[in-house]
């Protein structure tokens, strides 16, 4: 019983952080919950083979109404540029699709890796803003989808919104952050929803998951993270459109290096 509540608490403190920082990063928070998630199924017992997708399914699930509540918040404030999202739905949803069916075959460490390195790319360029080129200061129209694929793709694969996607691609092209942290939390909705589903679909006959689980999204663990979640979701987004433009870049490079601290500890684990 004693190890239950200590669970339960850990996974309403991780909620609330996801929460925070879909709010004020427009990420959906993925990178904090499927190390939580990964201890967790370690100590339910599930199998390794099923341990990754199932990290993967419950955190986009959870990131569903993170995304929405984060990305309300941010139309209400004008921020978000409505053209590009626009743009991305079909490309973005079609590399969600595409990563749900290689995520059971792929290694997880090729894609820590990947994320790593852009997480790295991306921290580089808000830290050292006037060191790094700008690719112009549009999203080129012929990259446009390309973009959507490999966001939607990726974020899927391991479990995240897309935010820290689509917040590079923008800033490379010259978007203000606070235009790109918006835009992102739409992102994320697109992400989310659509994995979610797939990874229910790619579980649905296997065994050995745990308890109340639909495919490859445990339900329990999305009712246990998702209340504090939604509560700092919204306060997460009004801290983005007070703190200063300098301030939200440095505190979102900090960010970005601690998760590929986390990701490289992982890889070196393994």
């Amino acid at each position: 019983m004693t190890q239950l509540v200590v669970l339960a608490l850990a996974l309403l403190a991780a909620g609330a952080v996801v929460g925070l920082l879909a709010g004020l990063f427009g990420v959906g928070g993925g990178t904090v919950v499927v190390p939580i998630l990964y201890q967790v199924f370690v100590w339910l017992g599930v199998p390794d083979d099923l341990r990754m997708p199932l990290c993967a399914g419950t955190s986009l699930a959870l990131i569903i109404p993170t995304s929405i509540a984060s990305f309300t918040t941010h139309r209400r404030a004008a921020s978000i540029d409505a053209v590009l999202l626009r743009q991305w739905i079909l490309p973005v949803v079609a590399g969600v699709l595409a990563g749900t069916l290689l995520a059971r075959y792929a290694p997880a460490a090729v894609f820590k890796a990947v994320f790593v390195l852009i997480a790295l790319a991306t921290a580089a360029r808000l830290s050292f803003p006037e060191r790094l080129p700008k690719f112009g200061h549009d999203v080129p129209k012929p990259f446009v989808a390309p973009y959507g694929l490999i966001i939607g793709a990726s974020a899927s694969l391991i479990g995240i919104g897309g935010g820290l996607l689509s917040n590079m691609v923008m800033t490379l092209h010259g978007r203000a952050i606070h235009q790109a942290v918006a835009t992102s939390s739409g992102v994320g909705v697109m992400v989310s929803l659509p994995g979610a589903l797939g990874y229910m679909a790619a579980g649905w006959d296997k065994t050995g998951l745990p308890p109340y689980s639909i495919g490859f999204v445990s339900i329990v663990a999305v009712l246990l993270l998702m209340p504090a979640s939604l509560a700092t979701a919204k306060l997460g987004a009004r801290l983005a459109h007070i703190v200063s433009k300098r301030r939200l870049e440095v505190a979102f490079a900090v960010y970005l290096l601690l998760v590929s601290g986390q990701f490289c500890a992982s890889l070196a684990i393994a």
